[in-house]
């Protein structure tokens, strides 16, 4: 029902910035959560930041509060992840997903984008 691609990864430097997009089609969002999760070599997947695009509803893993930044934008049917302060611990594919709001599944994945921070 909804297909997403993300872009936006690329190689920075420690304390950089970088901003994800996810463009999404095949389904108005007013009723899904948009999330954004990450996964480095070794390591389980990880919820980084999600919200609900019509109830605005928005969270952040404690390991990138004050430092990443969701939003969401409507007439361009896009969710964006901006990321400032990045750690080489940030270093990860990240990938979107979604799911209804009311749901706990995220049903419908991106192929991923892959970001690098160097020390």
């Amino acid at each position: 029902e909804v297909q997403l691609v993300e872009s936006g990864g690329d190689l920075v430097q420690a304390g950089g910035s970088l901003r994800l997009s996810c463009a999404a089609s095949g389904d108005t969002l007013d009723d899904y959560a948009l999330g954004w999760f990450r996964q480095a070599p070794g390591k389980e997947r990880e919820g980084v930041s999600c919200i609900t695009v019509r109830e605005g509803i928005i969270y952040y893993a404690d390991s990138v509060k004050g430092r990443f930044t969701i939003s969401s934008d409507n007439a361009k049917n896009t969710v964006f992840l901006q990321m400032t302060s990045l750690k080489p611990e940030d270093t990860a594919v990240y990938y979107c997903a979604s799911r209804k709001s009311w749901n706990t599944d995220y049903d419908y994945w991106g192929q991923g984008t892959q970001v690098t921070v160097s020390a």
